[in-house]
């Protein structure tokens, strides 16, 4: 998986391509941690529109970023979820866990 980052104020935008699976670990936590560290991004906008594919230990990265992001005091939003990723989200009840757009 290929991740694109762009900030945009106070929100960093991460635009992921690909499979989101166990092999994305390594890029998704160093991507991720580098933008909690930063003292001027207060939310991070995740971007499925180019992800077709997600497994359980995907998801279980995100929940991950989800607690690290609420100890950093920094939101986390699922964007341009579709197909059999919006599926996967929505069978696990992950809407009740982030915001969905």
């Amino acid at each position: 998986m290929n991740i694109d980052t762009h900030k945009d104020g106070s929100t960093a935008r991460l635009v992921l391509n690909g499979r989101f699976d166990f092999n994305s670990h390594a890029v998704f936590n160093e991507t991720t941690d580098a933008l909690l560290r930063q003292p001027g991004v207060s939310e991070l906008e995740l971007d499925f529109d180019q992800v077709k594919y997600v497994d359980s230990s995907a998801m279980g990265m995100l929940l991950l970023l989800k607690e690290r992001a609420k100890s950093a005091a920094k939101s986390i939003t699922l964007l341009n979820c579709k197909g059999a990723v919006a599926q996967v989200f929505e069978l696990s009840n992950f809407s009740r866990l982030f915001t969905i757009k």
